[in-house]
């Protein structure tokens, strides 16, 4: 099973003033929950376990949008440097999807924007994505990418949120493993504000009311 650094759900993260904020947004945050430079350096390490596992044929990285792309560019910035300093290296092309959910009844159902998933026939495909919350969204796109028969599946996660709401899915890499609260930065969003906060942040609840619309 997938571990990811586990942050504990007393975990409260930091003073917002001993790191860089935008001023736009210094009244919103709470907190500094998981710094910029500690993302990097965890996305380095799972470039390397990803190289370690899918690193002998080509492969597809295939980022959700939007909130996957920081996180999608980043990875594979130190995906191509072991590519340069390593002892192998792989061939890389990248795809991009955007998901939309919505529920019917009890099942979730999806639709996928942007990609003919049928070019993935026998490709080896990395899924990125920023966030996993209930799981589901994820496991209805994995149903729709079999059947097109990739060679291989691999989902890499930056977030898994701890939740009563968890479908039980996992994704194969995970970067942190957080408690249920609301986050928002390194291209995590609310209503498409903060993406351009380089480090995750609480958000306060009177900032939902602010950037509601």
């Amino acid at each position: 099973m997938a571990h990811g650094l586990q942050i504990r759900d007393e975990e409260s993260g930091y003073n917002k003033n001993l790191f860089c904020i935008p001023k736009h947004y210094e009244e919103d945050l709470e907190r500094v929950f998981i710094p910029h430079g500690l993302i990097l350096d965890r996305t380095e390490r799972l470039a390397r376990d990803i190289m370690q596992d899918m690193g002998s044929h080509h492969i597809v990285a295939l980022c959700v949008l939007k909130g996957g792309y920081k996180f999608f560019a980043d990875l594979l910035d130190h995906i191509k440097a072991l590519n340069q300093n390593g002892d192998k290296s792989v061939l890389i092309t990248v795809d991009f999807v955007r998901i939309k959910s919505y529920c019917d009844s009890d099942t979730e159902q999806i639709s996928i924007v942007g990609e003919e998933l049928s070019t993935l026939n026998g490709k080896n495909v990395l899924v990125v994505e920023d966030i996993i919350e209930t799981g589901r969204t994820m496991k209805a796109l994995l149903s729709k990418l079999k059947d097109n028969e990739p060679k291989m599946v691999k989902v890499v996660s930056l977030l898994v949120k701890r939740t009563d709401r968890t479908s039980g899915y996992r994704p194969d890499y995970i970067g942190f493993e957080i408690p249920d609260k609301f986050v928002v930065g390194y291209a995590l969003d609310y209503n498409e504000y903060f993406r351009d906060l380089n480090h995750i942040c609480i958000l306060k609840e009177k900032a939902k009311e602010k950037y509601r619309t």
